[in-house]
Order: C-alpha cells, then structure tokens, then sequence
C-alpha cells in the first residue's frame, strides 16, 4: 500500500503543469454546470487510451432505470457465448407478454403471437429502450438475479440490477431499487471495450445497437458535432406529481475526432427541472468533456 501511495504522488508531481491545470478547469466546468441542476448529478469520465479519469459524485448511488438495459445485454450475450442461448433462437411472444408501457415491439406485435430472435429482441432492448422486451429478455435469463449475479462475477460491485421493468411500473418506490454508481457504469463500459467481458463478435454486435440508439438524442449526443458516434444506453424514470424525476441518465462511448475513445457516465437523480433542462445538463457536460479531450 506504501508503494501504491508513493507511486500515486510521484505520478502527480510529474505531471505537466498544463495537464493538472486542464484537469481542474475541467472538473470546475462540470461542478458548475452540475450546481446549475435541482438534483443530485453524478459524473464519470474515462479516456480508454490514455485512461485519464476524472469524477465528479462517481461514488453516489443514483437511480439507473433504463440504462440497466446495457449489463442486462451483457448477461445476455454471457449465455450466448456460454452456448445456453443463441442470437437466433426465436422466444415465442404472447399477447399477456406485452403489457401496455413504451414498447416499439408491442406496437409493432399488439396482438402477441409471434417468434422474436434473441438478436431482434436485444436490439429492441438496447436501440429502443423498449421495456417489454427487457421483461421478455429478463424472463429468459431467470430474471434480475441472474443479472446482478453476473454483474458479481465480473468484478462489478457498484451496480444493483433488482427490478424489472413491470416491478418499477407496479411501485414508484420499487425504482430506487436499481441503482448505479457513475464510476461504476464507466468501469463497466472499459470492461465492455476492452473485450473483457464477452466473445468479439459479440462485442461488436453490442458496440453496434449501442450506437444505434435512438433515445436521449438531446443528452450526451445533444451538443456534439453532427455524425459523433456515441454507443450509449439512456435511462428515463416518470415523473410524479410533485415534479420529481428520479433518473434522467446517459452512460456510453464516445468516439473522438482523432479515433480515441471517451468513456462517460451521466446521471442526473431526484430532478425537480423541467425534461429539456435535465437533457441540457447532461449535454453541457459531454460537450465540455468532448472538447476537453479534443485538444
């Protein structure tokens, strides 16, 4: 542990004076903006090459809601390269499968009675953010235990996959229960990229409906240059009658102009601000963490 600590300090002494001072001007720009929110903000920043970090609140357990959907496709292609399921097995879908919640696959299927592949329903899952397919994924794999077990396995300690989509539905206290640490979600995105959690082709597989999301085109995609491609998972709680929004989050993996790679996590818990504020909080932060890694 000496040798750690040692180490640790001479590392930042011979740090460039420029880089330290970038590095404050870059943790003040995310405090402020962050101080401009009604809620709580948590910040995680990884460069994959270079792995400079920076946090602001990365340790606060916040509220993930949607963005559970990327260690959950994680467990997916787990079972996938275990040989327990393939990407083209079809699950049979019934109507009573598809309650009524935002669901691009219900609209598609209202009246259930058709066979969906593994691959199909993942990228429902992950592109589209849709909750009915989660709950039909979460079903296959023997439901959130399996998840945080796996999550467990990795090293991941800091995410807690409890509920599923039905059970946030069925009680608004039920949300608070999924939760994620910032610094923990991009720990898992270096994981993801660096090929140690699953095979490469299905990595890829993953890397590709992560960068087709559709959802939160206004958070971290919302102030960077046109045609950035960002693979994210966004995550969206209700909001009650008191204003309040549990989660408005955006997790992913930025490509830079020079080819390097920007992991970032982005939550924003228990807001009383207005969707488009919320959106703009996390938008200002990626911008500032885009341009900030461009130099």
């Amino acid at each position: 542990m000496k040798k750690f600590l040692l180490s640790a300090g001479l590392m930042l002494i011979l740090l460039p004076p420029f880089f330290v001072k970038a590095q404050t001007a870059l943790r003040e720009q995310i405090t402020t903006i962050a101080k401009s929110s009604k809620g709580i903000v948590g910040v995680s920043i990884l460069g994959l090459e270079s792995r400079d970090t920076l946090s602001v609140s990365g340790d606060a357990r916040l509220v993930m809601h949607s963005v559970m959907k990327f260690p959950i496709a994680l467990t997916v292609l787990h079972w996938v390269d275990s040989g327990k399921l393939t990407l083209d097995k079809k699950i049979h879908i019934k109507k009573k499968d598809l309650p009524k919640t935002y669901s691009p696959l219900r609209d598609k299927y209202p009246d259930g009675n058709v066979d969906v592949s593994i691959a199909d329903l993942l990228s429902y899952m992950v592109s589209l953010s849709d909750n009915d397919a989660c709950d039909i994924l979460l079903k296959v794999i023997d439901g959130p235990k399996t998840v945080q077990d796996y999550m467990l396995h990795i090293g991941i300690r800091g995410i807690a996959v409890r509920a599923s989509e039905a059970d946030m539905a069925s009680s608004w206290e039920l949300q608070y229960t999924n939760w994620c640490k910032p610094k923990e979600a991009t720990i898992l995105l270096d994981k993801f990229y660096k090929g140690e959690i699953l095979s490469k082709p299905n990595t890829d597989f993953l890397y590709k409906i992560l960068s087709e999301t559709s959802t939160g085109p206004h958070r971290i995609k919302g102030l960077l240059p046109a045609g950035t491609v960002v693979a994210h998972k966004t995550g969206t709680s209700p909001t009650n009658d008191s204003g309040l929004s549990p989660a408005t989050n955006d997790v992913g993996i930025i490509t830079l102009p020079n080819g390097k790679h920007l992991a970032i996590s982005i939550f924003v818990c228990n807001s009383t601000d207005d969707e488009a504020t919320r959106d703009a909080v996390i938008a200002k932060i990626a911008k500032a963490a885009y341009d900030h890694y461009c130099k």
